[in-house]
């Protein structure tokens, strides 16, 4: 059986004094038999790994370069996180695939790095809301996961965790309907199945695009929907948690 996992993707919020409120919020509230992984900026890593201590809470980077070091002013690399505690690094993000120009070469690219570095790489995927009208979701979709295979290789994606995230449904308020999500996460493990059975059947894809307290326990009842990725709901400590507890 594959086990939940709930991430709460922050973004780029938080400070020192929220940071240190939202966990004493959050920690006492939960209940829930998922991994548990929070994502904050890599600023914060040390913060909420010492936070977390005691606790089996996952930390993970939200992103990080695809080289070990260099001159790239600005940038963090997957052996710094893993240096300040991350365990785990988002890959592919829509976000930085849509604002930062990442293809799908980079983000392979990544995946490597966060191999390298020894870090569990979540990749996300997802279409646009112009690709799915024309009834590309999921050409789109297995095409962002079939590069990184080509382009990295099986053996980078032994430990990894999928996010499919619907880029229209992510901080919009629009969320893909439990059978919608159910549908494309069936897809992408249907794809892996055919090229490498046994890791389509461990392999936990996550669902990621304005997932709320008020739709986890839907979304998460379907089959091969493994948990979530959660974004904007994450920064309440009592929503995140009730998130985590739908498990």
């Amino acid at each position: 059986m594959r086990r939940p996992v709930v991430a709460g993707n922050w973004k780029m919020h938080g400070t020192r004094g929220w940071i240190e409120q939202w966990l004493r919020d959050w920690l006492p509230q939960l209940d829930s038999r998922a991994e548990l992984i929070v994502l904050p900026p890599a600023g914060y890593l040390g913060l909420v790994r010492a936070g977390l201590d005691g606790h089996a809470v996952v930390v993970g980077a939200q992103n990080v370069h695809a080289e070990p070091a260099g001159a790239y002013t600005g940038e963090i690399s997957a052996e710094m996180v893993r240096d300040l505690g991350a365990q785990v690094v988002l890959v592919g993000h829509s976000e930085r695939r849509g604002h930062f120009g990442e293809t799908d070469e980079i983000v392979a690219a990544k995946v490597v790095a966060a191999h390298r570095a020894g870090l569990r790489p979540v990749l996300c995927v997802g279409e646009s809301l112009d690709e799915r009208r024309r009834g590309d979701a999921e050409q789109v979709v297995l095409r962002q996961v079939e590069s990184v295979v080509r382009l990295a290789g099986w053996e980078r994606l032994d430990r990894a965790m999928i996010a499919y995230e619907p880029v229209w449904a992510i901080g919009t308020g629009e969320t893909a309907l439990p059978a919608d999500a159910q549908h494309m996460h069936a897809t992408i493990r249907g794809w892996l199945g055919r090229e490498a059975p046994e890791l389509a059947r461990r392999m936990p894809i996550l669902y990621g695009g304005s997932v709320k307290a008020s739709n986890a326990k839907a979304l998460f009842a379907e089959p091969d929907v493994d948990g979530g990725l959660v974004g904007g709901a994450s920064l309440d400590a009592r929503e995140f948690a009730l998130i985590c507890n739908a498990v």
